[in-house]
């Protein structure tokens, strides 16, 4: 299996943003420790502080399908159900290095 990568861009409902971004934060360190997790990294728009954007890279589809079962990421899409106004997710592969 090959690695897979997760980009995620998550903005958050007007008023909203901080309470978002604190959540995001809460999510990094557990993700983070998991075994297949190879990188797990929260970017913050400059034009617009409420939208995010998780980069991930997991060592396979296996990974990724095991930290969406964790009790923390759970845990976090309950917490960030109502902050979200949109949530856009995309699974990527690697053409060039």
């Amino acid at each position: 299996m090959s690695e897979i990568i997760i980009n995620a861009v998550l903005k958050a409902k007007p008023g909203k943003g901080e309470l978002l971004r604190t959540e995001l934060l809460n999510i990094i360190e557990a993700s983070r420790a998991e075994d297949s997790c190879l990188q797990y990294t929260l970017h913050e728009s400059v034009e617009n502080n409420d939208t995010f954007v998780f980069y991930e890279r997991w060592k396979d589809e296996k990974a990724l399908a095991t930290h969406i079962e964790t009790d923390h990421y759970k845990h976090y899409r309950q917490q960030t159900e109502q902050l979200l106004e949109k949530r856009d997710v995309y699974r990527l592969q690697i053409i060039t290095p």
